[in-house]
């Protein structure tokens, strides 16, 4: 969680070099691709700074600005993404669609591309367990449905719809998803 500025620029560190600009001052004023998505990332983890540091009047202010930029931004680039949830490194591939709601904890440096769901199997399943390991890499069109329990070093492959936790070091894919390899460490 972001609860002090040297935690912010820490996330902020970690986001930038998980987009890896090839020219970083110029991402800050092109209209690339990158740098929306970046500009995104970089706006969530103010308002979760804003949002879990204490409180001075001030603050509530620069919150509620960040929390009104931020839904304006999920409707422009059709994104949600739950605040407090993604560990530092976050990369958003491209635009589209994606929705990361639904998930107690999801560790660090994580790739997600376009048309990804996080969501639950039923409107009664419970969130407080599951969460997604450091390292993972979630493909297009991929389906995460809660509860499951995600690995660290983990590859979930295109259209992917998983159903049941994954270990450490698997790549998987398919309907339903299943490991097809194992990941040498390094």
């Amino acid at each position: 969680m972001i609860r002090t500025r040297h935690d912010l620029k820490r996330y902020l560190k970690a986001d930038h070099e998980a987009f890896g600009f090839k020219y970083p001052i110029l991402s800050k004023f092109s209209w690339s691709e990158n740098g929306t998505m970046y500009a995104y990332v970089r706006n969530l983890r103010y308002l979760e700074y804003y949002t879990n540091k204490q409180q001075k009047p001030w603050d509530k202010i620069l919150r509620i600005w960040y929390l009104l930029k931020w839904r304006r931004m999920n409707l422009k680039h059709q994104l949600y993404i739950r605040p407090n949830c993604v560990g530092p490194g976050l990369h958003l591939v491209h635009h589209g669609y994606r929705r990361i709601g639904s998930i107690k904890r999801i560790g660090r440096n994580l790739t997600v591309l376009p048309m990804v769901l996080i969501g639950k199997k039923s409107p009664d399943s419970h969130t407080e367990e599951c969460t997604i390991g450091d390292n993972v890499y979630i493909g297009t069109g991929a389906i995460i449905m809660n509860p499951v329990n995600i690995g660290n070093n983990v590859i979930i492959g295109a259209g992917a719809v998983v159903t049941k936790d994954i270990p450490d070091n698997a790549i998987v894919a398919g309907n339903p998803a299943k490991i097809i390899k194992y990941r040498i460490s390094e």
